[in-house]
């Protein structure tokens, strides 16, 4: 089982709501949000000009035609109307694009039909959590992962859409935010113990419950409804879903990565505290860094454990340099006067 609690203080921004602490909102869903407002906002302005060009232009051709009909001009009359007839299948041909992008272009409020959500069997909506309070929250997860981890994990190989799917909807508790939190952390510990295979392999899994999440929360129903029409939705999507679903998937995991390299710098940085610490002599100094700070005829009289060539050494300097290195070197521990020999006095 993960140790999830060694990660609680990950990166916790202080407007966060639901949203696990390791996924940016603001870059994760906000800006596809927004991208994808302003395309719809691009879209039915295109749709508005079309429009508008396509009743102009019948309007001219029916002028055209009458025209025919009273005999003026008729030779020049044909040509224009034949002209006219001509951007008229070139401008219904781009009104049939349009319908045929606007069939294919992602879900959102707006946009989702209501036939797809009739077929949907779900059980009654389970009761919203308060999750406000972080003792709460913890509790929630702590309680879902002990009755769900081995589920959750099992989701987290899956790799087939069609898996996916069925998968959840056999298992549709797994639908909620503690799932996503759970692969998350699932991810970073994979990451911190050079799985990267596996850690790509289950940020897969990640986001795909995060769009479930984030369609959820703006159409404001239970997720489990979101389940089937996720699924069927991300099968059939255009080019444009998919390169918006695989970014996002790119930007998680660099994040899982630099995340994870913190951590590791971090546990190294601690463990080389504690050895610091550990080799720091009577005065509270640390003898390797005395020793990087010695002369080298000094470093060469230690490192051969030649007491009479560094009596030599510290006779031959100055006298207020020999004191200031004998000094460091008896703090660190690097080197103990009269050790063993009680006669004996410094070599000073």
């Amino acid at each position: 089982m993960i140790d999830y609690s060694k990660w609680k203080d990950i990166e916790v921004s202080d407007d966060e709501d639901d949203t696990h602490p390791n996924i940016d909102k603001h870059s994760l869903f906000k800006w596809r949000h927004e991208a994808r407002v302003q395309r719809m906002n691009e879209f039915q302005q295109a749709k508005d000009k079309l429009a508008a060009s396509i009743t102009t232009t019948k309007k001219e051709i029916e002028s055209t035609k009458l025209r025919l009909k009273e005999g003026s001009e008729s030779d020049e009359v044909k040509k224009e109307l034949a002209k006219l007839e001509k951007k008229m299948e070139q401008l219904m041909q781009e009104e049939n694009d349009l319908k045929k992008k606007e069939r294919l272009m992602p879900w959102n409020v707006d946009t989702i039909g209501t036939e797809g959500w009739s077929k949907t069997k779900i059980n009654k909506p389970a009761p919203k959590q308060d999750k406000s309070n972080e003792e709460e929250r913890e509790k929630i997860y702590v309680e879902f992962v002990k009755e769900n981890e081995k589920k959750v994990k099992q989701f987290g190989m899956l790799s087939k859409w069609d898996d996916c799917k069925a998968f959840l909807l056999e298992q549709p508790q797994l639908c909620c935010e503690e799932t996503a939190n759970y692969l998350t952390l699932w991810c970073l510990n994979l990451e911190i113990e050079e799985k990267r295979s596996l850690m790509e392999h289950v940020s897969k899994q990640v986001i795909s419950m995060q769009y479930i999440l984030e369609l959820a929360k703006q159409l404001d129903c239970d997720p489990r409804s979101c389940i089937a029409s996720f699924f069927s939705r991300i099968q059939t999507a255009d080019k444009e879903y998919l390169d918006a679903f695989n970014d996002e998937l790119t930007s998680f995991r660099k994040r899982i990565k630099s995340r994870a390299k913190e951590k590791i710098d971090a546990a190294l940085k601690e463990v080389e505290e504690e050895e610091r610490q550990k080799r720091l002599g009577p005065g509270g100094v640390d003898p390797a860094e005395v020793f990087e700070a010695l002369p080298d005829c000094m470093k060469k009289c230690f490192e051969e454990r030649d007491i009479e060539a560094l009596k030599k050494v510290v006779a031959e300097m100055p006298e207020d340099e020999a004191k200031y290195h004998m000094k460091r070197c008896v703090d660190s521990g690097l080197w103990i006067p009269d050790a063993g020999k009680p006669d004996e006095g410094d070599p000073q």
